[in-house]
C-alpha cells in the first residue's frame, strides 16, 4: 500500500520545477494531487490561479473540496523572487514578493484548516534564504524567514488539534530556472565548477530531492515531526567559508 493511498494533496506552482517533482512523486504514492499556479493547463486536477491575488486562495481551497471533497496535504511551494536591493526595490515589487511567498501561504493555510483539522499536513517550501541571504534579496530573504517562523506558529497553534506543520528550505536545485542562470555566465564551465565548489557533497541538487523529503513530512511516517525546518543543500550552509588563495 502507498503512502498516500486515498488522500488529497494541493500543490501550489506544481507545474514546474520543485513543484512538479513534488506533485509527481505524491502521484506514484497514491494521492490525488491537485497543483494550483498562474500557469493554464489542460491537464486533470490543475486550478489556475494568480496568487498576488489574495482572494486566490479562498477560490483554490474551496476548488480542490468542490471536487475532491477533503483535503490531506497541503504544499506551499508557490514563489517569486525579485532580483533588488534595498535602495533599488520599490514598494510594489516588496509586496507583490511577500504577498506571494508569506501571505497568500498564510491565507491557504487560514483555509484549508477546516479540512485539515484531525490529521491534515502542511508543508511550506522556504528556502536556505530564510537562513541567510544572497546579494540583492532582502524581499525574498524576508518573506522566506516569515514562512519559517509561520510554520512553527501554526505547528504550536494547530498541533492540538491534530495538524502538522514542517517546511523544507532548499538551496541551490537544478530547476530549468536556474540552470537558465548558469548559461547567462559569461563562462559556463567556469561558473558550474564554483557553483560545485561551495556544496560539501560536490554539487548541486534535484528537485526529486527536494521532493523526497516532502513526501516523507507527508505522510503518517512523520507523525511526530512538526514545527521544523529542514534544509536540503549539500551541507553549503553548514560550511564556512575560507579567503580564497
Amino acid at each position: 500500500m502507498n503512502r498516500y493511498d486515498n488522500k488529497v494533496a494541493l500543490v501550489t506552482g506544481g507545474l514546474t520545477g520543485i513543484g512538479l517533482a513534488i506533485a509527481s512523486r505524491l502521484r506514484v504514492e497514491g494521492a490525488r494531487v491537485f497543483t494550483a499556479q498562474r500557469t493554464n493547463s489542460n491537464e486533470a486536477d490543475t486550478i489556475q490561479a494568480d496568487f498576488s491575488d489574495t482572494s486566490s486562495a479562498a477560490t483554490v481551497v474551496n476548488t480542490v473540496i468542490e471536487m475532491a471533497g477533503k483535503l490531506d496535504v497541503l504544499v506551499n511551494n508557490a514563489g517569486m523572487m525579485e532580483e533588488a536591493s534595498v535602495d533599488e526595490c520599490n514598494l510594489e515589487a516588496w509586496q507583490k514578493t511577500l504577498t506571494i511567498n508569506l501571505t497568500t501561504p498564510f491565507l491557504l493555510i487560514k483555509e484549508a484548516l477546516p479540512y485539515l483539522k484531525g490529521g491534515g499536513v502542511i508543508v511550506n517550501i522556504g528556502s536556505i534564504e530564510g537562513l541567510g541571504a544572497n546579494p540583492k534579496h532582502p524581499a525574498y530573504c524576508a518573506s522566506k524567514s516569515g514562512l519559517h517562523g509561520l510554520t512553527r506558529a501554526v505547528a504550536v497553534d494547530h498541533g492540538i488539534e491534530g495538524v502538522r506543520c514542517n517546511a523544507v528550505a532548499p538551496g541551490w536545485i537544478n530547476t530549468r530556472l536556474n540552470n537558465a542562470f548558469i548559461e547567462s555566465m559569461p563562462n559556463v564551465d567556469a561558473f558550474r565548477q564554483s557553483l560545485a565548489s561551495i556544496h560539501p557533497v560536490g554539487h548541486t541538487g534535484q528537485p526529486e530531492e527536494v521532493a523526497s523529503l516532502v513526501a516523507y513530512l507527508g505522510s503518517d511516517e512523520a507523525s511526530f515531526i512538526s514545527g521544523q525546518v529542514y534544509t536540503v543543500d549539500g551541507g553549503r550552509m553548514a560550511k564556512l567559508s575560507l579567503p580564497n588563495t
